[in-house]
């Protein structure tokens, strides 16, 4: 990839937390780092040197750069140590913090315990996890040892003794502040205390503690909220306020993430979103809860495509490209696949969660290669803005010159409106024009932008000029008729497309429509409009205060005692605005109007100090 390419890839990074690929000019992933503002730290790599001389050397290498968009700055961190694992970059390997994350291990062995660990050794035991710090992952333990007496510790008994299932073993457990202690084994005793756990009860209350695990909080919760309202019932009150903060306890637990539920496993998951030239897909593979991998392609429309069948080449190309094998797909919609696949079309929960998510960086694709054909192609870039705008406002020709009108008056006073033009969805602002309302007396918006109307496209008429294709009114209907009568006088209202924009709702008004238009607010669309409405009311309210200001300084002349008409026409033809006239000295005014006449006006803008 050449160097103009990779510099608007950094241009258009998002600033949201996430993971980054590097890539070596044969396509080989070369370094894989986590970020909490995607943006800021892909770009600290090229805004400096480093002191590590093998920094600046991976530098040097970089000729691709890919992400994936997470939600937070934690699941950044689990999907970093995922994909290092599984692609194991060159540089990585050098890193000093290229840790393994921390996950809970069911031993597989007679009363088995409950122990966080970073390896996974496989012997039968059961993994859940990986977790993002060892305090969530004490947090867990010290919720499942304030519920149930579980062995977290290897006690120095004599294996020999424990593995014979002869011999009748049980947990000697004591409860204190809340939580339950592990003292020992004890076996085959004479008398069965109430502290002592069977091995049958220990496996009931294991199969509660893997629900904890596996987020099924449901059959725990009724069992707690039962308990506590019982010894509600016996007046127990402080028992019951345990089994009270052990319910929020479990309550607060419940947070989701990106990284989900270990069940969800071996399960490929993909999203598009599409406009009207190309498609962009996204794809996830989740293994045991954790998201593996993630890619997303950009498809060509060439006869209008429709979403399902574009869903349906890239999931073929994908599977190809990956050699994928998994069983399970989740799609937003239902698609005929030929391969020997489940399809889940997810509603709500984990699966619909990850759903979102793929979406979610699917959009963040498509935004980003607009924003890099904009710098690239800035003709195709104006070409989809206008395809768009044109099927969005239900247009018969694009908007390549839009004009936006907008009147400003403070009660009443100096009546003016403002005329914007854009021109490929960009102000053209040699164009902008200004109007002082001369027919309408009073706060009269209707009046005002009937005569503004008539005059802009009479004088444009008059003098040959383009037409828009598109008028946009700053109003409501009350604003929107009062335009379209102008037009109709001047036999254009079937010439030019108008609407009105009501700024409460942003409803898109049409003549004769009683129902007004809805667009998405996050539209291309919205947006220019939404442009072209407040530079309307830049530009005017600009101008307004201009004119006040004039008419200000105007008004202050005209108080000056024994200055007449015909002086005041006189001293504004020599100086040009009553601004001047105020700093004039006074050999200048004496030239223009004589003395005595110089003499009151400058002696009125510089009056003597009294003693």
């Amino acid at each position: 990839m050449s160097t103009r390419n990779l510099e608007i890839q950094l241009k258009t990074l998002p600033d949201n937390p996430g993971v980054y690929k590097f890539f070596d000019s044969k396509g080989i992933i070369i370094y894989i780092g986590k970020a909490k503002n995607l943006k800021k730290r892909v770009l600290s790599y090229f805004n400096k040197n480093h002191e590590q001389a093998k920094t600046n050397i991976l530098v040097k290498k970089i000729s691709k750069i890919q992400h994936i968009v997470v939600e937070t700055e934690i699941d950044a961190l689990l999907l970093e140590n995922n994909l290092i694992k599984k692609f194991q970059p060159r540089y990585n390997v050098l890193l000093k913090d290229d840790k393994s994350y921390p996950w809970l291990c069911i031993k597989n062995e007679r009363f088995p315990r409950l122990f966080p660990t970073r390896r996974i050794i496989k012997d039968g035991s059961e993994y859940f996890g990986p977790y993002t710090s060892t305090k969530v992952v004490n947090t867990i333990l010290n919720l499942v040892k304030s519920i149930y007496p579980i062995r977290t510790e290897n006690y120095n008994f004599s294996q020999k003794q424990i593995n014979d299932l002869n011999t009748e073993i049980f947990l000697k457990t004591h409860t204190h502040k809340g939580y339950f202690l592990v003292l020992g084994f004890v076996s085959n005793p004479k008398v069965i205390k109430t502290d002592y756990i069977s091995e049958k009860d220990y496996k009931k209350n294991m199969l509660f503690v893997k629900e904890i695990l596996n987020g099924k909080f449901g059959n725990i919760k009724k069992t707690l909220r039962k308990q506590m309202l019982k010894l509600s019932s016996l007046n127990k009150f402080e028992e019951a306020q345990s089994y009270k903060e052990k319910l929020t306890i479990l309550e607060n637990y419940q947070a989701k993430s990106t990284i989900v539920s270990p069940r969800i496993s071996d399960v490929e998951v993909y999203s598009i979103i599409s406009d009207e030239g190309y498609a962009y897909i996204n794809f996830l593979q989740v293994s045991h809860g954790s998201i593996i991998r993630a890619h997303t392609i950009e498809l060509k429309k060439k006869l209008d495509e429709t979403d399902s069948k574009l869903l349906v080449l890239a999931i073929t190309e994908i599977r190809q490209r990956f050699k994928l094998q998994s069983k399970e797909v989740y799609l937003p919609f239902k698609i005929e696949l030929g391969f020997n696949l489940k399809i889940t079309i997810p509603k709500v929960g984990e699966k619909k969660h990850l759903l979102d998510l793929s979406l979610r960086n699917a959009k963040y694709h498509r935004f980003e290669k607009l924003k890099q054909v904009k710098i690239t192609d800035p003709e195709r870039h104006i070409k989809r803005i206008m395809t768009q705008m044109k099927l969005d406002l239900r247009l018969s020709e694009e908007p390549k010159h839009i004009e936006c009108f907008d009147n400003s008056n403070i009660q009443g006073t100096h009546p003016v409106a403002a005329c914007v033009v854009f021109k490929n969805a960009k102000p053209c602002k040699n164009d902008y024009r200004h109007f002082n309302i001369k027919t309408v007396d009073g706060p009269d918006d209707f009046a005002s932008m009937t005569e503004v109307v008539y005059r802009r496209y009479k004088r444009l008429l008059d003098e040959k000029k383009s037409l828009p294709q598109l008028i946009i009114i700053d109003g409501g209907k009350g604003q929107l008729s009062a335009a379209l009568k102008s037009l109709d006088s001047l036999n254009l209202s079937s010439k030019i497309a108008i609407i009105g924009i009501a700024k409460r709702l942003e409803e898109l008004f049409y003549p004769n429509d009683p129902i007004p238009l809805y667009l998405d607010k996050k539209s291309e669309t919205l947006r220019i409009i939404q442009q072209l409405r407040n530079e309307a009311h830049r530009f005017g309210i600009e101008h307004h205060r201009n004119r006040r200001s004039k008419s200000a300084l105007y008004s202050k002349l005209e108080s000056i005692s024994g200055i007449g008409d015909k002086t005041r026409i006189q001293l504004l033809k020599a100086f040009k605005s009553p601004q001047r006239i105020s700093f004039a000295k006074l050999d200048e005014l004496e030239q223009i109007i004589g003395f005595s006449k110089a003499q009151k006006v400058y002696e009125f803008y510089n009056p003597r100090d009294e003693d």
